[in-house]
């Protein structure tokens, strides 16, 4: 029997950075997240190709925790939970 990942809890929020490049996206990301309470979840859609780099990097020093991040063909979404 395959194993299956748990059901993640719906986003509070999307941000749409699609066509944006770096530092745009995380900086975007960052400012969202500041907005939001602890616990609560931004979705990120993307498409620079450096943003899976950079938000792994942001989530260690910002304390946010980075809940998955998947890429489908050139797009990335990025689910983080506010710390």
């Amino acid at each position: 029997m395959p194993l299956t990942a748990p059901p993640q809890p719906p986003p509070t929020r999307t941000l749409d950075v699609r066509g944006k490049v770096c530092p745009i996206p995380v900086a975007r990301t960052a400012q969202a997240m500041g907005a939001m309470a602890p616990g609560e979840i931004l979705e990120v859609l993307a498409t620079d190709p450096d943003v899976d780099l950079d938000v792994r990097a942001w989530s260690l020093r910002s304390g946010n925790q980075l809940l998955s991040l998947e890429r489908e063909g050139p797009m990335f979404l990025i689910r983080v939970r506010r710390a």
